[in-house]
């Protein structure tokens, strides 16, 4: 167990309480994760998640857009939300990760939790705070560790599930002290990179091509192409597509709407063509998806190998493309 004055840690340890799909879920996870089991593509979940990195810098890609990390940065990701952690090459890096969900009706103290919800949907989803405000917050989380280690018993799962909502309403209360601030890459291509596809990321319904991008980013096709591969590890096509397929995967499974709408919110010019792409990347088709219903018998989309992977701390996410 790793103790210091921030928080405490043990490896490959963890809290949990019922499964992801239960309407009251969370689960602590203390690990390490090194650069060599980085995903290659951005995957999603339908609950919270918070990630924590503990003793290195790293990087997290939300929606294509790049957040660089230091130690006890704090990131809030809300459920359907494309994001992957890139780890660093060198030694294994520790990480918290705390995944839950939390039943919400319309009474009094719902709408408590909910205030307590809001720094999910704040414009930057990564918080950076003073001593005095992280001590405050970790306090919690070394309350939920120390209990764990007790015998478990329906007041100490109480007390665990009380403590978490302490951690959140801290967040909360907060908001205005992040003195997170993007650092811009010193890598202008690799900067402009990642504009292109945090563009994608908010204009995949649209229609896009190497082209019209080279020409919203100033650039010339050849490099974009060129460049876009060497950051990202994927053709600028290929991540078109997938970014879209990641898109219909989650209203298949967690929408109702029927299959030829999917198509067109999803930037897909028509069926045949959703049917293929969608067949290309996951193996079954969209309707076999929406049967399957479960995230785990979906195998993967196959990818390039890339110089710089990304990351893999979403276990319950959709696949590992």
């Amino acid at each position: 167990m790793h103790l210091d004055e921030t928080l405490l840690f043990k490896e490959q340890y963890m809290i949990s309480e019922n499964k992801p799909e239960d309407p009251l879920f969370y689960c602590f996870d203390y690990d390490t994760r090194s650069y060599q089991v980085n995903m290659n593509f951005q995957h999603f979940h339908q609950f919270y998640e918070i990630f924590i990195p503990l003793d290195q810098n790293c990087s997290h890609i939300i929606e294509g857009d790049y957040y660089a990390l230091q130690p006890y940065d704090i990131v809030l990701l809300r459920p359907a939300l494309l994001h992957k952690t890139e780890y660093p090459a060198g030694d294994p890096s520790r990480r918290l990760v705390i995944e839950f969900a939390l039943p919400l009706r319309d009474g009094p103290a719902d709408q408590l939790v909910r205030d307590a919800l809001a720094p999910f949907g704040g414009e930057c989803p990564i918080y950076r705070f003073h001593e005095e405000v992280r001590a405050q917050a970790f306090a919690h989380l070394n309350t939920i560790f120390r209990m764990s280690r007790q015998p478990v018993t329906p007041l100490v799962r109480l007390s665990i599930h009380c403590e978490l909502l302490e951690f959140l309403a801290v967040l909360a209360q907060n908001v205005d002290n992040n003195i997170y601030k993007a650092e811009e890459l010193s890598d202008s291509i690799t900067h402009k990179v990642y504009s292109v596809t945090s563009y994608i990321h908010r204009h995949y319904a649209s229609e896009l091509s190497l082209e019209f991008l080279s020409k919203e980013f100033f650039i010339s096709p050849y490099y974009l192409s060129h460049q876009f591969r060497r950051v990202t590890g994927f053709s600028l096509i290929n991540y078109i597509q997938i970014t879209r397929v990641r898109n219909a995967q989650q209203l298949l499974l967690y929408t109702d709407m029927k299959i030829a709408d999917i198509t067109t919110s999803c930037g897909f010019t028509s069926f045949s063509q959703f049917n293929r792409v969608f067949n290309k990347f996951c193996h079954v088709s969209p309707s076999q998806f929406r049967q399957n219903g479960e995230v785990g018998r979906i195998e993967a989309i196959p990818y390039e190998k890339k110089p710089s992977p990304g990351s893999s701390d979403g276990k319950r996410g959709i696949g590992t493309f």
